[in-house]
């Protein structure tokens, strides 16, 4: 379900698109975001000559709307509703949550093959790079996202809001997405190397497991359920099935009484301990 995100290396902009050391604010600024442009270009290129990334990408989630939605959903009862609307917001956050792979491998490739070394050469702001590498998955996603409403709505799911809250939740989802591949940059440059970076992925699953996106967490043990409701995932399944009138299951904690606020809160904090903490370790690494 992972969209594959390329490492920084081949994300790296030209000299010509660094800024100067000693430049002012505005001209700085406007050189992070050549650099970012520069990366977002170089990296949605590769997906362009490698549409199997997408089309990857998209196989995992539309074969869990088929064994969850139908061999397992027949099985499956949720207060309030169908269960494939209950469903389908959970895998679209998993959308989301699925950013942390890639961009952890993607991260530690880099250095295992000599990036930092060949952007120390660069007149290149580090920052710009990853900047860069985030919104090009960002955008990719947003086009798997589509994708996967398309099949969901073949599905049968329906959304039961207003066009702005439908806009609001699948921005929430892109919002997510957007922060979890800074925390894979993170843990990516944490591992060092990929074949640890690919190791450490396999925890990501029992993450996303403990979570209301497949069962309501009602009937979980009490100790599970604790876990599972104030899990960030679970606060933005539950705001997208808020968004888009989706059965919402049952969840006593405040992270599924207040299910936008808390996915706004936790997206707010990841992104500012994980922003910051990505550029300094790349920057160190480039060093």
């Amino acid at each position: 379900m992972a969209v594959s995100t390329p490492g920084a290396v081949g994300a790296v902009g030209a000299p010509d698109a660094a800024t100067p050391g000693g430049a002012a604010g505005p001209a700085r600024s406007a050189g992070v975001l050549r650099d970012a442009v520069t990366s977002a270009r170089r990296v949605l290129l590769h997906y362009r000559h490698s549409p199997g990334l997408v089309a990857a990408s998209l196989a995992v989630p539309v074969i869990m709307v088929v064994v969850f939605g139908y061999v397992f959903g027949s099985a499956m009862a949720v207060p309030g509703g169908n269960y494939r609307e209950f469903l389908l917001p959970g895998l679209f956050a998993m959308v989301s949550v699925n950013g942390i792979t890639p961009t952890m491998v993607g991260a530690a490739r880099d250095l295992t093959r000599g990036a930092a070394d060949r952007i120390r050469s660069m007149p290149v702001s580090r920052f710009g790079v990853l900047l860069g590498t985030a919104l090009a998955d960002l955008l990719v996603s947003a086009v798997v996202l589509a994708l996967l409403a398309l099949v969901g709505l073949l599905a049968g799911w329906r959304v039961h809001r207003g066009l702005g809250s439908v806009l609001a939740g699948f921005a929430l989802l892109l919002l997510f997405r957007f922060v979890m591949t800074w925390l894979g940059t993170c843990l990516g440059l944490a591992a060092g190397r990929e074949d640890i970076a690919g190791q450490l992925a396999v925890l990501t699953f029992p993450v996303a497991m403990v979570t209301n996106t497949f069962v309501p967490t009602g009937g979980m043990p009490g100790w599970l359920r604790a876990v599972a409701e104030w899990n960030p995932i679970s606060a933005v399944v539950a705001a997208a099935r808020r968004l888009f009138g989706n059965p919402a299951g049952s969840g006593t904690a405040w992270p599924l009484h207040h299910p936008v606020t808390a996915a706004l809160l936790w997206a707010a904090v990841l992104l500012v301990l994980c922003a910051p903490l990505a550029v300094r370790s790349y920057q160190r690494h480039g060093r």
